[in-house]
């Protein structure tokens, strides 16, 4: 049997749209108002100008397809993966508006890893940027680490099998709670509460550091949606190093961390339940990475370079926990990282390309993936060394005790393959486009797993060709490839009907 969508299908899918529009235009009244609160005219008309766009484009939809039907299950993944699209393209107008991008692509590219959470940046001049345009960059982050989507969609929804559709499509495996709605606010419940503490200590040591009131109260909001969302954008471009603060650099290495947790380890930490998060595999395969990657880091770094033990700690410790998290904040320059044996650049690569928990702000192949590919292979191992009539379980614990299937193997594999697929076709291209092959895995690696690091590839100079293939990594990192599959497959299908 081929499935296909109806008309009626179709125009309730185009109704959703439109109100998720006329959604993402109210949110730019926010940037709005702070741009007039500091007399920015021009950020101010721009960001107007975008939100009757948004508005208007939103309410035609909104008229002339009517919501008929909810939509089958299926159908939210090519929702899901249409949106990701969409909402950069729209939130990108500001952006282009204010002048810093040599181009639209420029400014989309900005959009796309903003709500991505990626971190990369192609943005010309970014010191002497808007203060509410500066906000527009990271409040995107803050929406898309959350999940715009989802929180928008969940109130829209009527059946749980389609809100539990949306869910999935914008690559999150597990429920909080029963429902998709209690789930959704439980996770921006959670955000905002870190929100104020996170941004309350990094307003108090931006102060320290010797800046003026109104920056320090801007740039710990700014730093706390990078960190906590895992996104990677700064309001300067020195990046974390600008700060000169190791207890800013120290806040945010909590905030990464805290990023890089599934959602439900938050709540069992909110529920004062701290044995899970110590029990479950996710944070225990973490400490297994991220302890081996910054050990092999600091040999390759102690027998290359003539750093002292604080300089070897704070920044070898800095680069592995940023790119493990997926956060892409650093405390080092570009050309200083390029400086770094060849050794220390895989390491970090491999870091970037694990990612942090399921669940969660981050990016990459995902600790649980690892985790049971792990498991998996001491499964195969055991069942050659037993007889064939002994069948092998293999066991782990996350949330609860749980049994290996090979259902959940299959699942785990194809994702796998699929990231690192896109991290090497995305350093060919790279290849082909004239940089080295190292550099270019660095950088598509970055970009497919949501992290943000860069060598210098990425920059407004670069070929158009490779700022649309990491534009279509973020999008496919994002979403983990899972609605995008699945959104092909139903058009494919839908042409063959």
């Amino acid at each position: 049997m081929i499935f296909s969508p109806t008309k009626d299908d179709l125009s309730s899918l185009l109704n959703i749209l439109g109100k998720l529009l006329c959604f993402l235009g109210l949110l730019l009244l926010i940037p709005a108002a702070i741009a007039r609160l500091l007399a920015e005219l021009n950020p101010f008309y721009d960001f107007i100008t975008t939100f009757f766009i948004c508005e208007c484009a939103g309410l035609i939809l909104l008229i002339i397809f009517p919501f008929k039907k909810e939509p089958d299950y299926s159908l939210a993944f090519l929702l899901v993966a249409f949106l990701w699209l969409l909402i950069p393209f729209f939130g990108a107008l500001p952006l282009w508006f204010s002048g810093h991008f040599a181009g639209f692509l420029d400014a989309f590219f900005d959009s796309m890893s903003g709500f991505a959470t990626t971190g990369l940046s192609v943005i010309q001049d970014l010191d002497h940027l808007a203060l509410s345009v500066n906000f527009w960059r990271h409040f995107i982050m803050f929406l898309g680490g959350q999940g715009i989507i989802i929180v928008a969609l969940s109130f829209v929804a009527k059946t749980p099998a389609y809100g539990l559709g949306l869910y999935v499509g914008e690559a999150r495996e597990e429920k909080i709670l029963p429902n998709i709605i209690s789930t959704a606010r439980f996770i921006w419940t959670v955000s905002l509460l870190y929100f104020i503490l996170g941004s309350s200590v990094l307003f108090a040591e931006a102060l320290r550091a010797g800046l003026s009131f109104k920056k320090a109260l801007f740039h710990s909001v700014f730093l706390f949606m990078a960190a906590f969302d895992t996104g990677g954008f700064t309001p300067q471009s020195m990046n974390v190093s600008y700060y000169h603060s190791l207890t800013i650099e120290l806040t945010t290495v909590v905030l990464m961390i805290l990023g890089s947790f599934n959602f439900n380890l938050h709540y069992f930490l909110w529920m004062r339940r701290k044995k899970e998060v110590i029990e479950n595999i996710e944070t225990r395969t973490f400490l297994v990475t991220f302890s081996l990657l910054f050990l092999v880091l600091n040999i390759d770094l102690l027998s290359k370079m003539n750093l002292s033990f604080i300089e070897l700690f704070r920044k070898g410790f800095y680069q592995v926990i940023t790119a493990h998290t997926g956060c892409g904040f650093s405390n080092i320059s570009i050309s200083q990282l390029k400086a770094w044996p060849k050794g220390a650049l895989i390491f970090i690569t491999l870091a970037m390309g694990l990612g942090g928990g399921i669940g969660s702000t981050t990016g990459g192949i995902k600790l649980m993936r690892l985790a049971l590919l792990g498991k998996a292979v001491v499964s195969e191992v055991k069942s050659w060394i037993f007889p064939l009539r002994v069948r092998v379980y293999e066991k782990y614990h996350h949330l609860q005790d749980m049994i290996l299937e090979d259902k959940r193997i299959r699942l785990v594999f194809i994702v796998f393959f699929f990231y690192i697929a896109s991290y090497f076709l995305g350093a060919v291209i790279g290849v082909f486009c004239g940089y080295p092959f190292l550099e270019s895995l660095f950088e598509s690696t970055s970009a497919c797993a949501n992290v943000g690091l860069s060598v210098g590839i990425t920059s407004s100079s670069m070929p158009v060709a490779l700022k649309i293939t990491y534009i279509i990594q973020m999008w496919a990192g994002r979403l983990e490839f899972v609605s995008i599959i699945a959104a092909m497959g139903l058009i494919f299908s839908s042409f063959k009907k």
